[in-house]
C-alpha cells in the first residue's frame, strides 16, 4: 500500500482490500526500516497504534466509516499535546514533559477514527526552517539525504514523503508547514488564522501560530482539513465558518505577486512558477501581475513580532514549574538563568534576545510598533490585490531544499521564509503544492493564496492545477 494517497487508502479500507491493523503494521515496518536514517519521529506509539487499529477493525460498519480518515495511520508534530505521551517541542527543556490532555486537533483526529502512530521531529519550539535545530537530532529529506526537509515541521513532511504515514499534522507560524511541503514535494496548508483550534499547541507566536495538514495531494489535504477545522470554545481566537469546495463555471482570476518573482528567486523556481501560470491559463484563467510594495519589509517585521511574542510565551519555561531544572544553582535567579541556558537551544535563545530587545521601553516604538505598522499595511495591500483576483500565486521558497551546512548564518536561514511570512502576517490561508522539479530532480513548490476563509477555493484551484498539469 506504500505510495497510495489517503483517498486511495480510504477506499481500500472500505472495500476490504486491507485492514487498519495491516496498514498500521506496514507503516510501523516502514518506520523501523527507514527512520534511523531519516529521523522523522521523536516518539513512536507502536503498541497503542496497533491496539487502536485492531479495535477499529472490530467495529460494525455503521460505526467505522464516520470519516475518510477512519482507520488511517497518521503522525502529529511534537508541539501538539498528546495525553500521556511525551510532547517535547523538540527541546531539551521539555524532554520529559508528558501532558495530561490532548490538543483539540489530536482529539479531532481520534474522533475521525485516525490511528496516531507517533510524534514527529521539529525545530525547537518551531523556530527554524531546516529541522536542524531540534535538541535531539536532525531530520533528513527522504528525497536527498544530504538536504534539509524544511522546517519547522520537517519531521511531519519527511514522514509523509518517506511513505511512513499517508498524512501528518504540522504547525505553521511563518511557513513551517508550507516550506517542508515544498522541499519534500508535498501539499501543505496554512489555514486562515482561527479556523483550526490552537488549544494544545505550544505557543511560539500566538498571533500567527496555526495547525495545518501535510499530504500527497490537494484532495487528501482537504479531507484532513475538514476533520480538524471548526470552532473550539477552548480557543478564544477560534471562529466558525462554512467549509466547502466550490463548483465553479467561471474561470479563475489569478494574480501573480510581482515582488516574489524577482531576483531573490532562483531561475529554476521562477521558471517553474511561470510554467504553472501557463497551466492555469490553459484552464481559461485570467492572469495579471499584482504589486504588494510592503513585501520588502515583511521578513523584518515578521521576525521582530514573532520574536517579541516568543520572548513572552517562553518565559514560562523557567525550571520551576515543570521542565528541565539545572542543578546546584545556589539561588532562584541562578536557577532561572542556568535552567534556561542549559535547556534552550541557541536559535531559541537568539530569538528570545531579539524579542526582549524589541520590547524594551527605549526600543518598542522604533522596532515593535513599526513592525506592527508594516503588518497593517500589508493587510491593506493584500485586500486591494484581492479586489479583482480570486487567488494569488507565488513561489513557496526562493530555491530548492538546501544542503546541510549550506545555511552558514541565521540570516541565510531566515531568508528561506521570504515567500511565506507575508501570508502569516496578513492571517491569510495559503496552500503549497508541487509545481515542477529542478535539474537535479528536486521538487519546487508554488503557493496558492486566498482571502480569509477561502480554503475551499484554494483546494479547488489546487485540484484544478493537479488535473491540468497531469494531462
Amino acid at each position: 500500500m506504500q505510495g497510495m494517497t489517503l483517498s486511495e487508502l480510504a477506499r481500500a479500507l472500505r472495500e476490504g482490500e486491507i485492514s487498519s491493523f495491516e496498514l498500521t503494521k506496514q507503516c510501523l515496518h516502514r518506520i523501523h526500516e527507514e527512520d534511523t536514517q531519516i529521523g522523522a519521529f521523536l516518539s513512536v506509539f507502536e503498541e497503542d497504534a496497533l491496539c487502536a487499529a485492531r479495535e477499529f477493525d472490530t467495529l460494525p460498519d455503521r460505526q467505522k466509516w464516520c470519516s475518510p480518515l477512519a482507520g488511517i495511520p497518521t503522525a502529529v508534530k511534537d508541539n501538539l499535546m498528546t495525553a500521556g505521551k511525551r510532547s517535547t517541542c523538540g527541546s531539551r527543556i521539555l524532554a520529559d514533559f508528558v501532558p495530561p490532555y490532548d490538543a483539540t486537533v489530536v482529539s479531532a483526529l481520534k474522533k475521525a477514527g485516525a490511528v496516531i502512530i507517533g510524534k514527529t521531529n521539529m525545530d525547537e519550539f518551531g523556530m527554524g526552517s531546516t529541522t536542524e535545530h531540534s535538541a535531539f537530532y536532525i531530520t533528513r529529506n527522504p528525497l536527498d539525504s544530504m538536504r534539509v526537509p524544511g522546517g519547522s515541521s520537517g519531521g511531519s513532511a519527511a514522514a509523509v514523503a518517506a511513505g511512513m504515514v499517508p498524512f501528518a499534522l504540522g504547525s505553521d507560524t511563518g511557513g513551517s508547514v508550507r516550506l517542508p511541503a515544498s522541499y519534500c514535494g508535498l501539499v501543505g496548508l496554512r489555514p486562515t488564522y482561527g479556523t483550526v483550534s490552537r488549544f494544545g499547541l505550544t505557543a511560539f507566536c500566538s498571533s500567527m501560530d496555526t495547525v495545518g495538514p501535510i499530504t500527497k495531494t490537494a484532495a487528501d489535504n482537504a479531507l484532513v482539513y475538514a476533520a480538524i477545522a471548526g470552532r473550539d470554545p477552548k480557543d478564544a481566537t477560534g471562529c466558525a465558518f462554512d467549509f466547502h469546495i466550490p463548483k465553479r463555471e467561471e474561470p479563475l482570476r489569478v494574480g501573480v505577486i510581482a515582488q516574489l518573482m524577482g531576483e531573490a528567486i532562483s531561475d529554476e523556481v521562477r521558471n517553474a512558477i511561470e510554467e504553472a501560470i501557463d497551466v492555469f491559463k490553459a484552464t481559461g484563467a485570467m492572469v495579471k501581475r499584482v504589486s504588494l510594495p510592503s513585501l520588502c519589509d515583511a521578513l523584518y517585521a515578521y521576525f521582530i513580532i514573532s520574536s517579541a511574542e516568543a520572548s513572552s510565551n517562553l518565559a514560562r519555561f523557567d525550571g520551576v514549574r515543570y521542565g528541565y531544572r539545572a542543578e546546584d544553582c545556589g539561588d532562584l535567579e541562578n536557577l532561572y538563568r542556568q535552567s534556561r541556558d542549559e535547556g534552550l537551544g541557541e536559535e531559541v535563545k537568539r530569538r528570545i534576545r531579539l524579542g526582549t530587545y524589541a520590547l524594551t521601553r527605549e526600543n518598542k516604538e522604533a522596532y515593535y510598533y513599526r513592525a506592527l505598522s508594516v503588518k497593517d499595511t500589508l493587510v491593506s495591500q493584500f485586500a486591494l490585490a484581492f479586489a479583482d483576483c480570486d487567488i494569488l500565486l507565488c513561489p513557496t521558497a526562493p530555491d530548492i531544499a538546501p544542503k546541510f551546512g549550506q545555511m552558514q548564518t541565521p540570516t541565510q536561514m531566515y531568508c528561506q521564509d521570504l515567500c511565506t511570512v507575508p501570508m502569516s502576517l496578513a492571517a491569510l490561508p495559503a496552500l503549497s503544492i508541487p509545481c515542477g522539479k529542478s535539474r537535479e530532480g528536486l521538487p519546487i513548490g508554488m503557493q496558492i493564496v486566498g482571502r480569509p476563509f477561502s480554503e475551499g477555493l484554494l483546494y479547488y484551484a489546487g485540484m484544478l492545477y493537479e488535473k491540468e498539469a497531469g494531462k
